[in-house]
């Protein structure tokens, strides 16, 4: 089996502003449990460092590049047995924040410099100068932050041979893009600045370097992996996306169902499963207490949990809040993002109490009693490279309403007549970006409510959706080793 190095720029639980924290977690652990010796390498946050006191000290890096720090790695084991390397460098990674932002949102200063240094030790590891007895067949890199991974490999192949790289995107609208002079900062050479190289506008792009350099490149589903090869969703990368769509493969992401089971969740006031869904009420009612809103189970509860951004599409919702109060119906939604869309969130709560509840943060219980306790749950978003909340929500009998994009089209299929007749349906879809196209799918959603027969079987569509991080492992492995046999690190 090919031994892998994960790298990233974020893990759950101790670091995570999205999915990749989570993905970061449950694929290598997934892919542990197929076989493969997999160790995950990721900067050491002061949250990793505290719940690793008895990290190991295994190798000290000497600086690289002109602005890149001396560093060192930390060897160290989860509980549920990961294989960890903290790259340990205080003056990069000793602060409070996000592993992007400072506490008030603005990025951090010298990001260039804090993921140069993620890529540089990833490469380097994948070299024979690295200073592990563990060396990688292949590198895993996952979004921009470890975006030069490949280009430091690309160019280090004339003198050696190096590690394989997958590049993995989770979402191309973040690119890491800096300015021009980095290159020299992050020790690259010169010959990589150009239209076939590291340069995209006149910048130094971290995402096209690793889209330009790495072995094969993969998306979080298959939709958008054509998606992203046209203008719309290609963020300028289009061109280079579809010379490259051979090496370009779309692997859905999975679910920890082991965290997000209405059977065992310990968060959720009454656990239930497809035998005794109708104990699910009790969620809703708990919900529908928390949050302030009038209890009547006769009211179909919408939820939502997601980024207040302008990709999820909540900016919907203020243009036909008033609609969805009179259908009747209520709105619980919690997270956080842009403040000016916060604000206007906000005040539908205000001009409709008892109807809708908006709570601004995050709260890891709020977020598994929304999936529980609401009827239905919404996911407008203009883009989805995968999503989540709509797999955890056909988990736990909350049929979505979702815009037919990236992996929300692959994973929710539309309630029509022809997917009843044929037991595929599980939620409800709309294509056009308009609060009128959202409100005619709520409303589609909230007529199959009041049919029980039909809800119960877009329920059990969803419950019985394999969901898990199992066939994703198994495809990534193949992958790998489809990879490996191109590059000819195997036999």
């Amino acid at each position: 089996m090919p031994r892998i190095l994960f790298v990233t720029p974020e893990l759950a639980p101790w670091m995570k502003s999205g999915g990749l924290g989570e993905v970061s977690h449950s694929l290598p652990t997934a892919l542990r449990d197929i076989g493969l010796d997999v160790r995950i390498l990721v900067p050491a946050y002061p949250p990793l460092l505290t719940a690793f006191p008895d990290a190991q000290p295994v190798a000290d890096l000497a600086p690289a590049g002109v602005a890149l720090p001396a560093a060192r790695l930390l060897e160290a084991h989860s509980e549920d047995g990961l294989s960890l390397l903290l790259l340990d460098c205080p003056a990069l990674y000793g602060r409070i924040g996000s592993a992007y932002q400072t506490p008030d949102g603005n990025d951090f200063f010298d990001n260039a410099l804090r993921f140069g240094l993620l890529s540089k030790t990833a490469a380097l590891l994948g070299t024979p100068d690295g200073p592990l007895t563990w060396h990688p067949d292949l590198i895993h890199c996952n979004d921009w932050p470890c975006g030069l991974a490949p280009a430091y490999l690309h160019f280090e192949r004339a003198n050696a041979p190096t590690a394989a790289t997958l590049m993995t995107v989770h979402n191309l609208a973040f690119q890491g893009n800096f300015p021009a002079h980095t290159l020299s900062d992050v020790g690259l050479p010169t010959e990589a600045y150009g239209m076939n190289g590291v340069e995209f506008w006149g910048q130094l792009s971290f995402m096209k370097a690793g889209l330009q350099f790495a072995d094969a490149i993969s998306t979080v589903s298959p939709r958008y992996a054509q998606e992203i090869q046209e203008a719309e969703f290609g963020g300028g990368f289009e061109g280079l996306l579809r010379g490259r769509q051979n090496d370009l493969h779309g692997i859905l992401n999975g679910i920890d169902e082991t965290v997000w089971n209405p059977a065992t969740d310990t968060y959720l006031p009454q656990r239930y499963d497809l035998d005794n869904i109708e104990q699910k009420a009790a969620n809703k009612e708990a919900l529908q207490r928390h949050l302030g809103l009038t209890v009547d189970p006769t009211l179909p509860l919408l939820g939502s949990v997601s980024r207040i951004t302008h990709q999820k599409g909540l900016d919907l919702l203020p243009e036909i809040a008033d609609d969805i109060a009179a259908l009747p119906a209520q709105l619980a939604l919690l997270g956080s993002g842009e403040k000016a869309l916060e604000a206007a969130l906000a005040q539908l709560a205000e001009r409709h109490p008892g109807r809708f509840a908006v709570h601004i943060g995050f709260d890891e219980a709020l977020a598994h009693l929304i999936e529980a306790g609401a009827d239905i749950f919404l996911m407008p978003s203009r883009f989805e490279p995968c999503g989540l909340n709509q797999l955890y929500s056909l988990r736990y009998g909350t049929p979505p309403v979702v815009r037919a994009t990236g992996g929300l089209a692959d994973t929710v299929v539309n309630c029509t007549a022809a997917t009843l007749a044929d037991g595929t349906a599980n939620g409800y879809c709309f294509n056009d970006i308009s609060g009128k196209d959202l409100l005619v799918a709520i409303q589609r959603a909230l007529s199959g409510w009041h049919d029980r027969a039909l809800w119960r079987h877009l329920q059990t569509q969803g419950m019985r959706r394999d969901s898990g991080w199992k066939q994703t492992a198994l495809r990534y492995r193949s992958l790998y080793e489809d990879v490996l046999r191109k590059a000819r690190y195997l036999a």
